[in-house]
């Protein structure tokens, strides 16, 4: 009965009804780790070394002397048995000897318990002797071979479950990290945190040569005395890209054409593109990579500049990726896939146009969408020229030489070629109207 009771007072202690123990001798600081609340524990106090070092229960003179003090193993407190290394001074119950690694139980006369574990540090020392890159790598993760001590850290709750503290083992390195605005990388430091030392400590992998460094552990830092151990240069091998294109939008009135989204572009031909990558520094190969299949089954070009300005003059879809490797080919970055649509030619021609100045008709100007190739000529009726140009996002003002030419009937001859090859052989009459 006595034991199935300690269980249940212990986990009210751990609610914090009761004192914490104190502690005296010649020792460092104490170091108090918060207990899981399914221990039953009031809290886990680490200690560099235990030698000539006790714990007292601060109580009232009169109850001191019916302090009785409880220890416990792995076991749980159903297996607690009773200590008598203890001594009472005016208000303290003190315990004289303490061992590493147990539970201890302080109950009072009137069935109150307070429940702790205790670890002499000593027992279980941090120290590192090497840190090597391991033969097992992937292209996410590195994995370090570790010789050293620094393994977990075990207490045990009032019924006997296990838990194990955080070492606050920190493994520290510096990788790349992405500005995707900027479109670059910036060298930055990372760290990894291990609750205790592992014979292969496993990290994202770096993007940039580096040092790693192991420093620890949460109690020598308490002690002020941590220990770190630097492992030579590792080159990197994992790689990594960014990207961006950049559609040049035209904003002629005239022109069908569509607006850039996302990851799609195109619309009216010429498309021009402005092509834009940066990569990591193990990635000694990239290109990007055009095809017209969305699987890239077959890559109908490849360009292996970063950055690049390219025209899309030929209607259908083309799909673009760019891709980056390791000098030896076993690690790829692939980017996300962007799409260039170019619409159908079209070209169509007003026969009639106002340049009164009312801003309504005032200029004319054909309507069209993917032309690769333009030529426009105007005559008058008597067949002299009256202006010609190249560019289909032009148009006529109904001027010339600077003056506004009269009323009446005016000739085109036009001829274009289209994204999808289509040409154009065009001629008709453009009438001014409207006009004084």
């Amino acid at each position: 009965m006595r034991q199935i009771l300690a269980v249940s007072f212990c986990l009210l202690a751990a609610a914090g009804m009761f004192g914490q123990p104190l502690w005296t001798g010649n020792i460092s600081e104490v170091v108090r780790v918060e207990a899981s609340s399914a221990s039953g524990l009031e809290g886990v106090y680490v200690l560099d070394g235990l030698s000539g070092v006790s714990v007292s229960c601060q109580t009232t003179e009169e109850e001191a002397p019916s302090i009785r003090w409880y220890r416990y193993s792995s076991l749980g407190g159903g297996y607690a048995e009773e200590l008598s290394d203890v001594r009472v001074d005016g208000a303290s119950s003190v315990l004289t000897k303490i061992e590493s690694d147990m539970g201890y139980i302080v109950e009072h006369p009137d069935g109150r318990r307070e429940c702790f574990w205790v670890i002499d540090y000593n027992r279980h020392p941090f120290s590192l002797t090497s840190i090597v890159p391991s033969a097992e790598r992937d292209c996410q993760r590195i994995a370090l071979d570790v010789i050293g001590m620094g393994e977990e850290m075990a207490y045990y709750g009032i019924n006997g479950r296990r838990f194990t503290l955080d070492r606050g083992i920190r493994l520290s390195y510096h990788t790349l990290t992405p500005d995707e605005e900027a479109l670059m990388f910036h060298q930055t430091e990372t760290a990894v945190d291990f609750a205790s030392l592992p014979a292969v400590m496993r990290a994202p992998a770096p993007l940039c040569a580096t040092k790693f460094t192991v420093e620890g552990d949460r109690f020598l830092r308490a002690w002020g005395h941590a220990e770190e151990f630097t492992s030579g240069s590792v080159e990197s091998y994992a790689v990594s890209g960014l990207t961006k294109i950049t559609q040049n939008v035209r904003s002629a009135d005239n022109e069908v054409a569509q607006n850039p989204s996302g990851t799609s572009f195109g619309g009216s031909a010429p498309c021009e593109l402005e092509f834009e990558a940066a990569v990591t520094d193990g990635a000694l190969f990239h290109e990007w990579q055009f095809s017209r299949y969305p699987e890239f089954d077959d890559v109908s070009l490849r360009i292996q500049d970063l950055n690049f300005a390219y025209t899309f003059n030929d209607e259908g879809v083309t799909y673009l990726r760019f891709v980056c490797a390791n000098s030896d080919g076993s690690c790829e970055y692939t980017g996300e896939v962007y799409t260039v649509s170019i619409g159908a030619s079209m070209l169509k021609c007003p026969n009639a146009f106002s340049p009164n100045g009312d801003g309504v008709n005032d200029e004319w100007k054909v309507s069209y969408s993917s032309l690769v190739s333009f030529e426009c000529h105007i005559f008058d009726r008597y067949g002299h020229e009256i202006t010609s140009f190249t560019d289909p996002s032009h148009g006529w003002d109904g001027k010339y030489k600077g003056k506004t030419v009269p009323s009446g009937a005016y000739f085109y001859v036009i001829k274009a070629k289209g994204s999808d090859g289509r040409n154009y052989e065009l001629s008709g009459d453009i009438n001014i109207v409207n006009y004084k």
